[in-house]
This record gives C-alpha cells, structure tokens and sequence, in this order.
C-alpha cells in the first residue's frame, strides 16, 4: 500500500501535490540559511506566533506547515510525507488531497493558537502529517477495499506516531492530536464522498 514508482520524474508525474509541498519546503529551507538573505525575517515572518495570529497575522495559520527548525527536523517530516503522502494523494486526488493536508495543518495551528499561551511560538508540518494518519485511520472505516494486512498497518503505524510523539519533551502534542482528528473527520469525509461517487 505504501510501495512508490522509483523513478524521480514518474514521482512527480503521478504525485504532484506531494512533490510540490516537498519542494516548497525544502527551499524555504535553504533560502532560511543563505548568508545572502534575512533568514531570520522569513522565520519571524512565516512561523505561528499566537500574539501575531491575535493582531491578525491569520497566514500564520497556514505557513507554519512549510517552515522547518533544522535539518532533522526537516529530514523527519520530508520522508514522513513522501512515506504517507503518495496513496491518500492518489486515492482522493489531487484537490481533495490539498485540501486534507493544508485543512489538517491549519486546524492543528488553529488549536495551537486556541488552547496555547499566546506568547507560543510553533514551526513544522507535524499537524500535517498527523492528519494524513488520522486520514489512514478512516480509511478503514468508510468502506474502501483494504486488505487486512494492510488494516493492521496502518492502525500500526497511528498508534506508534502518537505514542512516540507524546514521548517527544518539548513537541506541540496539541497541534499532533488534533491534526490527527482533523485527519480522521476530514478524511473520512473526503475519502467516503470519493468512494461513492460513480465509477
């Protein structure tokens, strides 16, 4: 269920929205870390800061989901994204997938922002991904064909992330749990629309 073509430009053929999203944050990456560039500004500018968000600055609810605080940091949710992005970009398309990965992100800052100080400041995709978990996790549920196994790993593999991240000290747990219940209804309604519309 999680095998992908090999080859980089029949990636890119078949998973574009998955490509563009790791390509974008993978430049803002590296644009962050030219001498030449105000690589401290585009952090300011661009990372959830929940005293900004309350004076307006309401695309800190999106950008947050591009910016990465180091090279691990980017490392882990870049092969997180190309590991789970692919099927779910496949299965729902690329427009429903769009929505799914940038509305699980959003209510993830959205919860950040609500339920957290608002001297809070957050950075990274992690609300994301979680919610491409959670988007897993309901598709067992709204009556897609997936093989057993494939059930057990998928289950497998929520059930560790959220274990792990809980264990992570210093995570945004808020922004993790509600990505991946964002995840889960958003999923399942995009994923069931999907599978009920006509061959």
């Amino acid at each position: 269920m999680l095998i992908r073509p090999i080859r980089f430009s029949a990636f890119i053929g078949s998973y574009p929205v998955v490509s563009a999203i790791f390509l974008a944050q993978c430049l803002l990456f590296a644009a962050m870390r030219l001498p030449v560039l105000p690589t401290q500004t585009l952090y300011e500018t661009l990372s959830g800061v929940n005293l900004y968000i309350a004076q307006g600055e309401i695309w800190r609810l999106v950008s947050p989901v591009f910016v990465h605080i180091d090279f691990s940091h980017l490392l882990l949710n870049s092969f997180s994204l190309l590991l789970l992005g692919p099927c779910l970009e496949r299965l729902a398309g690329k427009w429903k997938f769009t929505l799914l990965y940038f509305g699980c992100g959003c209510c993830a800052n959205l919860a950040s922002f609500f339920l957290l100080p608002l001297t809070y400041s957050h950075a990274g995709a992690s609300g994301a991904l979680f919610g491409l978990i959670g988007a897993y996790v309901a598709l067992v549920w709204v009556g897609e064909d997936v093989p057993k196994t494939s059930r057990q790993t998928i289950l497998s593999i929520a059930v560790i992330s959220v274990v792990t991240a809980m264990m992570q000290p210093g995570a945004n747990h808020t922004a993790h749990l509600s990505g991946l219940v964002a995840g889960m209804l958003l999923g399942g309604m995009l994923l069931q629309r999907k599978a009920a519309s006509p061959a």
